[in-house]
């Protein structure tokens, strides 16, 4: 048996799914453990571009299974409408995919509390996606106001919540701003009951199911979402998603014990990415992150939002691999640097005049923090067409070699290109 998992060691959007991808044909079972519809990724397969937000990469290779465990919360619309755009281009979404009934759904309250929230916050906005899932996460936790994919699988029950909590939340979204527009919970439980009569075959307690795998020696993998330094605990708060997006939130997300994991591949971008607000040390406001942008395609697959781009940050890097207990690194999108005449890594912070190579748990610290940089030169040529390492240029390998030791793990894979055939085993 095999149990691996595949998590992202930045601030999301560093390919994960093209890793997730390209493991999947080595086990049965691929589970999506935390998150929503505010993380898309996007994989290509045999030259075809798909955007997944909710779907496990593995729903792409006929003869897996897809889990979406209990830590996921799920806007019911977007999942179906994510469906039926597979089902339309051939792909099988049937007894394939598995729901936890733990999983706590997006209502319709959720966004327009959100957009209420940020719209108060004024120039200290978080810079969330506006899709509900930070103020589901905070229902969830608060209890009262939270609803499962269980309860819509019971009439009677989720009749009776979307009474109760609408009533509640519109009073406090007329609180928070007087034009919001009412909730009718009639509607409401119209529209989900549609839902939940489309959803209801693939509802399960999956938990037992992944415990059940794990005993019978049935290969699985986990399939993380964003990235750690996004992480609710150990992330550069308050700009961080509202779940474990580490590897921390394996377990609570999935049901399934640490000891379980027999590996953990974290996924780095070449450079550095972020999106919405927070401090970003080695942020490009300047050509060069723009032709980084440009090269890298650095847009938003769920928002469109163009991405803040800058130099690989290694200090950073190097915290989200510890956090996560990473045993190897995936390299992706080492080709968006090849045009560049020299490259730049940060390998330690200069902040109040001290260097450090220790990753600030405040954000005022962080915004503080100067880069140090160690420059390479550049390859400044295509490796797209490169399958093994030998292939790379000489200071390409110097490049991921250096990344690899400040880090302290080896490197499994260098993505070239977005094909998954595009890929260096290293």
């Amino acid at each position: 048996m095999s149990v691996t998992a595949v998590v992202g060691l930045q601030w999301g959007d560093e390919a994960k799914g093209k890793i997730v991808d390209l493991l999947t044909e080595d086990h049965e079972i691929i589970v999506r453990y935390l998150g929503g519809n505010n993380a898309g990724h996007t994989v290509v397969v045999r030259g075809e571009k798909y955007k997944l937000s909710l779907l496990p990469s593995g729903i792409l290779h006929p003869g897996k299974t897809s889990v979406i465990a209990a830590g996921v919360v799920i806007n019911p619309r977007a999942l179906l409408e994510e469906m039926d755009s597979l089902t339309a281009r051939g792909v099988k979404v049937d007894d394939n995919l598995l729901i936890s009934d733990r999983a706590h759904l997006v209502m319709p309250w959720h966004p327009a509390e959100e957009a209420v929230l940020e719209q108060l916050r004024g120039g200290d906005a978080i810079g969330t996606t506006m899709r509900g899932i930070g103020t589901c996460y905070r229902d969830k936790i608060g209890r009262t106001h939270a609803i499962r994919l269980g309860d819509l699988m019971r009439p009677d029950v989720f009749r009776k919540k979307v009474a109760d909590v609408s009533e509640q939340k519109l009073a406090v979204l007329k609180a928070l701003d007087p034009a919001s527009p009412p909730l009718d919970p009639q509607q409401i439980v119209s529209e989900y009951e549609e839902y939940a009569a489309r959803l209801r075959p693939h509802v399960i307690d999956t938990t037992p199911v992944l415990h059940r795998a794990i005993r019978e020696g049935i290969s699985m993998l986990f399939e993380g979402a964003q990235g750690s330094l996004l992480d609710i605990d150990h992330g550069t708060f308050p700009f961080v998603t509202s779940s474990n997006s580490s590897g921390c939130g394996i377990h609570a997300g999935s049901g399934v014990p640490e000891r379980a994991i027999d590996k953990m591949i974290g996924v780095v971008k070449a450079y550095t990415t972020r999106v919405g607000g927070g401090p970003c040390p080695t942020e490009l406001d300047n050509e060069i992150g723009q032709h980084i942008r440009d090269e890298g395609n650095e847009y938003g697959t769920v928002t469109g939002r163009p991405r803040r781009c800058g130099w690989f940050d290694a200090v950073a890097t190097a915290y989200g691999a510890r956090i996560s207990g990473v045993d190897t690194l995936a390299i992706m999108l080492l080709d968006v640097l090849s045009k560049l005449d020299e490259v730049k890594i940060c390998e330690a912070y200069e902040i109040d005049g001290e260097r450090t190579t220790d990753f600030p748990s405040h954000a005022a610290d962080l915004a503080r923090a100067q880069p140090v940089y160690r420059t390479l030169p550049g390859w400044k040529r295509d490796i797209t067409q490169a399958r093994k390492l030998a292939d790379l240029p000489p200071e390409a390998r110097a490049y991921v070699d250096a990344v690899s030791r400040l880090l302290e793990c080896s490197v499994e894979f260098i993505s070239v290109g977005p094909d998954r055939v595009q890929t260096v085993t290293a």
